[in-house]
């Protein structure tokens, strides 16, 4: 800067502090024009672990600074105001729930100084190549996390860039941040796309994805329970894999303990994403701390899954499974609807009246064509 001509003093001050920040606003050699507040601090939890210092700690730097630059400056004729917030304040971000409500307040901030006649701009950035003060701690299994999540890295360059676009917006709010839709449309049949992107990538069950669940659900009714447990786990080795960025299997055993592979709290909640979209379950959040090793939860996901003694229905179910995803592959028009419900509605008044056996059933489904069972479908379910 002060190659280009600009005259430059740095001088240190916690903008927390009111008193400190006023002392140093009156000492400048020259009337203020300008304000960029880029402050910030980390300290992640789970929001139910989270304690009151840790909300102290990040909401000092970022709200006390910016109420106070806001209020010690009001009444100054800037022509800049610019305040560095996060786009975890927009989609939110696991573990940071500290950091999303103060960078939130921010935004707030910008708007309130829009409404009486201030200038503000909030930026809400995504992730930053360039390591700094509250991204050198990421490792490459975060960073590559955040990339599956959809968050791709901005270069300085384009940081810079998007700088000098925003801030001349007649906007209090702007989300400078690069997207990889790939990503997101890749976890799209989950439930870790944040909702303001969702109709970006058209989150829902597909019937590819209800077809995957079904087709494991028939898989396990089928199997010895040995079978059923290495598949299980299996299942669950190969996503602990993809979430810790390993490139196989090898180093996770059925007895080794999640903490003890690199677990924290954040990882855990993709892992239990990834398994409810395999599954088709509703597993809490703890997953790992209530099932601490990869073999327990395997057995934990047979138990849920599979329910020993009941063969006869248990196939059954799976074959109705098929059915539902049938229907969703096929039901593409109002008369092909109208067809499946019907045929549904007769099978439903023939259960009821004379319950089958369940393999007649099994047996009648599998040698049904399309038609019948569309009409089989139709009957019943009232769709």
């Amino acid at each position: 800067l002060t190659a280009l001509g600009a005259r430059v003093t740095i001088a240190a001050c916690d903008a927390a502090d009111r008193s400190a920040l006023g002392q140093l606003l009156a000492g400048l050699p020259v009337g203020l024009t300008g304000v960029v507040h880029a402050a910030g601090v980390l300290d992640d939890a789970t929001v139910e672990s989270l304690t009151t210092r840790q909300l102290d700690t990040v909401w000092a730097p970022k709200v006390d600074a910016a109420i106070n630059l806001h209020e010690l400056t009001k009444d100054m004729e800037l022509a800049m105001f610019v305040l560095f917030s996060s786009a975890a304040g927009i989609m939110g971000s696991p573990g940071q729930a500290n950091y999303a409500a103060a960078n939130a307040a921010l935004d707030a901030l910008a708007q309130h100084r829009r409404a009486n006649g201030l200038p503000a701009t909030a930026l809400a950035w995504g992730l930053w190549a360039q390591a700094s003060g509250m991204t050198g701690h990421l490792d490459e299994a975060n960073l590559a996390r955040l990339r599956r999540a959809g968050t791709a890295p901005l270069s300085a360059e384009e940081g810079m860039t998007l700088f000098d676009t925003a801030t001349p917006l007649d906007r209090a709010l702007v989300v400078p941040m690069k997207l990889d839709v790939a990503a997101l449309q890749a976890q799209a049949g989950g439930t870790a796309v944040p909702p303001i992107l969702r109709d970006l990538v058209r989150v829902r069950r597909t019937a590819a994805t209800v077809a995957q669940v079904s087709e494991l659900r028939q898989r396990l009714a089928g199997l010895p329970a040995t079978e059923r447990d290495r598949t299980l786990l299996d299942l669950v080795n190969t996503n602990v894999a993809a979430v810790l960025g390993h490139t196989g299997t090898e180093a996770i055993t059925r007895n080794r303990a999640f903490t003890d592979l690199g677990f924290d709290s954040l990882t855990a909640v993709e892992l239990r994403n990834r398994v409810n979209a395999a599954t088709g379950l509703r597993l809490p959040p703890t997953l790992v701390f209530d099932y601490p090793t990869p073999g327990i939860l395997a057995k934990h996901l047979g138990s849920e899954l599979v329910q020993d003694g009941a063969d006869g229905a248990d196939a059954l179910l799976a074959e109705l499974d098929r059915v539902a995803t049938a229907v969703l592959e096929l039901a593409a028009d109002d008369e092909v609807r109208g067809r499946i419900a019907a045929r549904l509605r007769a099978l439903l008044d023939d259960a009821v009246a004379a319950p089958a056996d369940d393999g007649d059933v099994v047996a009648r489904l599998e040698s049904s064509t399309n038609d019948e069972l569309f009409d089989f479908i139709d009957k019943n379910l009232g769709l």
